[in-house]
C-alpha cells in the first residue's frame, strides 16, 4: 500500500496546482514516518552526514538567503548574462518565467559512481538553461521548456519523495542556475520537515559569482561542467563569448566552498566539486588546456570526469567539425595526459 501511495504522489507532485498544496502535504504525511526509521537506519550504521543547509537552517540563515534569492525574480542577475528583467513581464535570455518547470524526477543510475551508490542519484531536471549549445541531446528540455509548471511547496516535496521513497544519497539538480529562488525556497520547506540528503547542484559552468556566494553552505556537492577553454569555442558552440572567464572563477569559487570530492566508507560523496569535461571532436588541444587549468588552479583531490560520450545531436550537424563521433584515438590521447597529470578521474 505505501508503494502504491508513493507512486501516486509522486504523479500528483507534478499536476498539483496551489489549491492542492494542503491535500497534497496529507498524501505525502506518511513520508515524514518512512524519513524516521531512514534516519535512525543511518545513523546507527554511523553514515549520516549533516548537510550545510541544515546549519544555516538551524542559524536561521536559510531563510534569509531565500528571500535574498527572490529578489531576482523582480531584477534577475543570477547568471553571467544580467539580464535585469522582471520575469512576471519579460523573459531574458533563458526563457524562463517567475514559475519554476519541472521536466522529471527519480533515481539516476547513469551519474558518476559516487553520486549514485546503490540507490542512485535523486535527479530533478529543470527546464530551460542560460546556454545554446548546439550539441544538446535535450533541446526539447533545454531550449523549448518542456515540462510541468508546478508550485515551490510541490518541489519541496519531490525533493521529500527522493528522499523518503526512493532512498536515493542525494538531491541532485539537473540545470538549476535559473530557478535558484524557487530551490532554496523549497529547500527551506524541505528541510523542515526533514530533508537531510546532500544537495548536488549539476550545471553547465556560465555561473555568476554573486549567486554562488548564495548557494555557500547550501551546497555540498558542485557538479559543473568545463565546456571549453578557447572563448571562440564558447562563442560558436553555446552562444556565450565570456564562458572560459566565467567558469574558470566559478569553479574556484566553487573549490573554496566544498574543496576536493569527499566520500563515505561506501564510495559515495557527501561533499566536494566534481567537474565533467565532455570531449568534442577536433578539440584535443582545447581539452587539454581545461585539464590543465584543473589541475593547477583547483583542489588536487577534485574529481574529474573526462567524457567520451559526445553525439552529435540537435544542430550539431551544420559544424562540419564537430558532426561526427570523437575518435577512440583522440580520447585516448587526451585521458593519458589526464593520467600523467595525476587528475582524480572518475567515470
Amino acid at each position: 500500500m505505501t508503494l502504491l501511495l508513493d507512486y501516486f504522489a509522486g504523479y500528483y507532485i507534478l499536476n498539483s496546482d496551489s489549491r492542492d498544496r494542503n491535500q497534497l502535504t496529507k498524501t505525502n504525511k506518511f513520508c515524514e514516518i518512512r524519513k524516521y526509521y531512514f534516519c535512525i537506519a543511518a545513523l546507527k550504521k554511523g553514515e549520516k552526514m549533516v548537510p550545510g543547509y541544515i546549519n544555516l537552517l538551524n542559524n536561521h540563515q536559510l531563510e534569509q538567503r531565500v528571500l535574498k534569492t527572490k529578489e531576482h525574480l523582480i531584477k534577475c542577475y543570477l547568471c553571467p548574462h544580467q539580464c535585469g528583467v522582471n520575469r512576471s513581464e519579460k523573459l531574458g535570455f533563458c526563457q524562463a518565467s517567475d514559475k519554476v518547470v519541472v521536466d522529471s524526477y527519480g533515481p539516476h543510475h547513469g551519474e558518476e559512481p559516487p553520486l549514485v551508490g546503490h540507490n542512485g542519484s535523486g535527479t530533478i531536471f529543470f527546464a530551460y538553461c542560460n546556454m545554446r549549445c548546439v550539441f544538446c541531446q535535450n533541446s526539447e528540455l533545454s531550449f523549448g521548456g518542456e515540462g510541468q509548471i508546478i508550485t515551490n511547496e510541490a518541489l519541496a516535496e519531490i525533493m521529500l519523495l527522493l528522499q523518503n521513497h526512493y532512498s536515493c544519497h542525494n538531491i541532485n539538480l539537473v540545470t538549476p542556475t535559473h530557478f535558484v529562488p524557487h530551490i532554496l525556497d523549497a529547500l527551506f520547506m524541505a528541510a523542515q520537515r526533514g530533508l537531510s540528503l546532500p544537495m548536488v547542484y549539476n550545471c553547465g559552468g556560465y555561473e555568476n559569482l554573486e549567486t554562488l556566494a548564495l548557494l555557500d553552505g547550501v551546497v555540498d556537492i558542485y557538479m559543473p561542467d568545463f565546456k571549453y577553454h578557447l572563448a571562440e569555442r564558447g562563442s560558436r558552440y553555446s552562444k556565450v563569448k565570456d564562458y572560459p572567464e566565467k567558469v574558470k572563477l566559478a569553479l574556484k569559487e566553487m573549490d573554496r566552498q566544498v574543496g576536493g570530492l569527499k566520500v563515505n566508507k561506501d564510495g559515495i560523496a557527501h561533499r566536494g566539486l566534481l567537474i565533467r569535461h565532455l570531449m568534442l571532436p577536433g578539440g584535443i588541444e582545447d581539452s587539454k588546456e581545461v585539464l590543465k587549468f584543473i589541475k593547477q588552479e583547483l583542489s588536487p583531490d577534485c574529481a574529474v570526469n573526462l567524457m567520451d560520450q559526445y553525439y552529435p545531436a540537435n544542430q550539431a550537424a551544420k559544424y562540419l567539425e564537430i558532426s561526427h563521433r570523437l575518435s577512440k584515438q583522440e580520447y585516448k590521447e587526451v585521458l593519458a595526459f589526464a593520467q600523467r597529470l595525476g587528475l582524480n578521474l572518475v567515470r
